[in-house]
């Protein structure tokens, strides 16, 4: 191993472990949501305003957090991210200690300025630790893969700490948020010692921002920031609503399943993003991004149909991850158990909707990726809006909703991602 390989070890690690803190601090909302529920006698939809919160943060920070690498580098937008998310926690632990909504909103919100921030350093930075081309990309599979495990991992942890999340109060979640803040702190001074390599831009800012044309120009790249918006969304919302009907009394429209098997269960949906994100690294070099895309767009639309008109009382034996990271066997509706499945779906969705929308721009496509960060609001935008229908519909009834947004994803597979702007200039 050169001396080279043995200097980027270190840094590598610590883009994955960023990469991991995302899905860690993202996934506190989907429990937290069930817990505010019960504390503050909240409705479906103010559950999903912590998640709201969070996501709406990355339609805020997007382009400033590509300022701030273009202007303080990446370690320095890391170490400042790192810090934000850090408070951002700790707001969230001072709302149950003040019992209020409104404190524990902002904290959320703060959280997701954090998680835009790693989110545009970690995918570049392992692309230049891994010296670009495959081996770059292998890295970002890496971390991906990382970043579903840790997703798996963390509803199942937090069931486990909190218990019975429908009777706890923001206080019972301190557990899990003083691990959060630990694991904050502990990234900071390890990032602060590691010496982190900064890549050099392909693209001054300013003569980018001259420029007659931009990544907006092209047809095929605006529907597909709108397909990211609509992945994220349908990624976040089945998860959460899944656990939200699971938990919720029977007297109140849902099926009174106890949390920490309901947490089980949402820690199934992302062990199979994992299972899915690994199957997909291992076949993206034979099977094209459209082909992918269209045929778990397809294959998540038929899981989601088949849940909503799948009786309740029909239930099944389905595997599961438990709390003492297991797996085990739980009996559920099996309308749930297609909602889980669709984890094997959403799990390489943005990969080949960033592919497809991206190609052929070229020189645009730096300023693109900007631009989808901001789109990742999606995943707090459409959650709050499948609230408004579970509380005025029920809760299968609002994955109309899911359903809508992988029919329009397989129409950009087949027929939007196709560029039709091949007279404007690249190069």
């Amino acid at each position: 191993m050169t001396k080279q390989s043995q200097n980027r070890i270190v840094p590598i690690i610590m883009m994955i472990a960023l990469f991991g803190m995302v899905s860690f601090v993202t996934g506190l909302q989907n429990p937290m949501g069930i817990i505010v529920k019960n504390q503050f006698g909240a409705s479906n939809f103010m559950s999903q305003l912590g998640n709201f919160s969070n996501f709406i943060a990355y339609a805020f920070m997007g382009i400033p957090s590509g300022l701030l690498l273009q202007r303080i580098g990446y370690k320095k937008t890391a170490l400042l991210a790192v810090a934000v998310g850090f408070c951002g926690v700790g707001i969230q632990f001072l709302s149950g200690t003040t019992g209020s909504f409104a404190v524990y909103l902002s904290g959320a919100f703060i959280s997701g300025f954090s998680m835009c921030m790693l989110n545009a350093v970690v995918n570049p930075m392992l692309n230049t630790l891994g010296g670009a081309g495959k081996k770059g990309n292998q890295l970002i599979q890496v971390g991906g893969s990382f970043n579903s495990l840790n997703a798996t991992i963390v509803p199942v942890l937090i069931g486990y700490l909190i218990g019975n999340a429908s009777q706890a109060t923001i206080k019972d979640a301190n557990p899990a948020l003083f691990i959060a803040m630990g694991v904050f702190a502990l990234a900071f001074l390890v990032l602060l010692l590691v010496n982190i390599p900064e890549p050099i831009p392909t693209q001054k800012l300013d003569k980018a921002l001259k420029d007659k044309h931009s990544p907006l120009s092209f047809r095929h790249f605006i529907l597909g920031a709108v397909a990211i918006f609509v992945y994220v969304g349908i990624e976040v919302g089945i998860p959460n609503f899944s656990n939200l009907y699971m938990t919720t009394s029977i007297a109140e429209g849902g099926l009174g399943i106890d949390t920490t098997i309901a947490g089980s269960v949402v820690g199934t949906y992302w062990f199979l993003m994992l299972i899915g994100r690994l199957i997909g690294a291992s076949v993206g070099a034979k099977v094209s991004s459209k082909a992918m895309l269209t045929f778990t767009s397809s294959l998540a639309a038929v899981f989601v149909i088949l849940a909503m008109f799948s009786s309740a009382d029909t239930h099944i034996s389905m595997p599961v991850f438990f709390s003492d990271i297991s797996f085990g066997v739980t009996n559920v509706p099996i309308g749930i158990m297609f909602l889980t499945l669709c984890g094997l779906c959403t799990s390489i969705m943005w990969g080949g909707i960033f592919n497809l929308a991206v190609e052929g721009l070229g020189k645009y496509t730096s300023l693109a990726s900007g631009l989808f960060m901001v789109l990742v609001c999606g995943g707090g935008i459409l959650p709050l809006i499948q609230g408004l229908l579970a509380d005025g519909f029920g809760f299968m009834a609002s994955f109309w909703l899911t359903f809508a947004g992988a029919a329009y994803l397989l129409y950009y597979a087949l027929i939007g991602s196709k560029n039709v702007n091949t007279d404007i200039p690249v190069e």
